[in-house]
């Protein structure tokens, strides 16, 4: 089945919005085996409202617009759907006392643009919309359909998932069953994945299953997928390469759940082996203890963490030695090493983990360039430091930064003998 998706707004033709909507409607239909096969942005305009909808119509069994449907004059959407079907308006009860509610409860006066939301097309079945005060429509075509939606990301989201949904599949029918499997990896780049760790996989795909290599900040999604005549049929496509995959690529799957974080895995494991972690930064900023503590219940394994941006901080806060910092300089594996132990002890977590390094784009030399980073690593047990070469551009250097650290982590704790990037520790004396 074929999607066109519409997103309307000259918000999001300028810049002012960045429009998200499409990413999300293109990998949430794509898993209910509904291909979108066009997705155009257009103004606020009745000209490109008609001709867009008119070619989604015409091209596509369902057509998903969004945006326009607010409470002011730019908001032109509703009013040019009901004359292209040439209806007048019907009002929606249930959505003008949500409309009541709302704002008798924010203690906001209602004006007569607010009560005109629950007005819509008289030939729309209504989608009420929880989450805000305009109502999704649903449309059905002859052999379309179409869903106009709110543009909040919230609003259709929601809508997307409760009303829209429900109604493709109604509308599909049992059809073919189809099967995503995901795996998130980390601390590999994709042609050393696929080349070097997963290998030829011609013997699997040859049935219809296929793979697909996703590059994301935090490393490689890797999509596995296959449609079939039902679930037990579409498994015995896809599970041979399932399991060549993780046999072949361990070290580097840190989860195979669609919507995982490396953050919220390396929670889990601190929280499975009863395990604390203090994180000494200088690099990245703090950017580490932000994603730590970016999951909740975090409290119960994050300590806390020390932004030692000056030398004087690394000294002072960490027992990092002047003569070390003055021999070797502040970004060096001595360093690293020394501020991995110094946070460990002075919190008292059983993990500290370090960072030290030249985010760019100036500040470097030929012997230390920019992008140059050292890690530092401590438990009683392993005491050892890791250095990377990243590019010039600081604020992805600073994000890389903190994904290896969580990856080295990762791996520490599990007993994975790899590092990322197959990269050398380099053991404390």
């Amino acid at each position: 089945m074929r999607a066109y998706l519409i997103t309307i707004g000259n918000e999001l033709l300028i810049g002012d919005t960045i429009n998200t909507n499409v990413a999300w409607l293109g990998s949430f239909l794509s898993r209910y085996n509904i291909e979108p096969v066009k997705a155009i942005t257009i103004g606020d305009s009745k000209q490109q409202i008609v001709e867009a909808l008119s070619e989604a119509l015409n091209n596509s069994e369902f057509v998903i617009m969004t945006g326009g449907l607010g409470p002011t004059h730019d908001d032109i959407t509703k009013k040019t759907i009901a004359e292209y079907f040439g209806v007048g308006y019907k009002e929606h009860p249930p959505t003008r006392e949500f409309i009541e509610k709302i704002f008798k409860k924010r203690g906001i006066p209602i004006s007569p643009s607010n009560y005109d939301q629950a007005k819509v097309p008289e030939n729309c079945e209504v989608l009420f919309n929880k989450n805000g005060t305009a109502p999704g429509m649903w449309f059905d075509i002859g052999n379309s359909s179409l869903a106009v939606l709110p543009g909040v990301p919230i609003e259709m989201k929601g809508l997307m998932e409760e009303h829209v949904l429900p109604r493709f599949k109604t509308k599909m029918g049992i059809g073919l069953y189809s099967l995503r499997h995901y795996f998130q990896t980390a601390g590999i780049g994709e042609s050393t994945l696929s080349d070097l760790v997963i290998g030829d996989l011609n013997s699997y795909l040859s049935n219809g299953t296929q793979l697909a290599y996703l590059p994301h900040t935090h490393g490689i999604t890797l999509r596995v997928s296959c449609i079939a005549e039902d679930k037990e049929k579409a498994h015995t496509k896809v599970d041979p390469l399932i399991q060549h995959i993780r046999n072949k690529a361990h070290d580097f799957i840190f989860s195979e759940e669609y919507d995982a974080s490396l953050e919220s895995v390396v929670g889990s494991l601190l929280t499975e082996k009863e395990l604390t972690i203090a994180t000494a930064e200088s690099c990245s900023g703090g950017l580490i203890g932000s994603k730590i503590t970016d999951i909740a219940g975090s409290s119960a394994y994050y300590l806390g963490g020390i932004v030692a941006y000056s030398n004087e901080l690394k000294h002072h806060l960490l027992d990092v030695p002047m003569e070390l910092i003055q021999h070797h300089g502040a970004v060096s594996k001595e360093v690293a090493l020394a501020m991995a132990k110094g946070v460990a002890l002075k919190t008292k977590a059983r993990i500290g983990i370090a960072t030290t390094g030249i985010a760019g784009p100036g500040g470097g030399s030929p012997e230390k360039p920019v992008g140059l980073v050292w890690f530092g690593y401590y438990d009683g047990t392993h005491h050892f430091a890791l250095k990377v070469q990243f590019f010039k551009n600081r604020v992805q250097n600073k994000e890389r930064t903190a994904l290896v650290a969580l990856d080295l982590v990762r791996r520490v704790i599990s007993g994975i003998q790899v590092m990322p990037y197959n990269l050398k520790p380099e053991f404390a004396e």
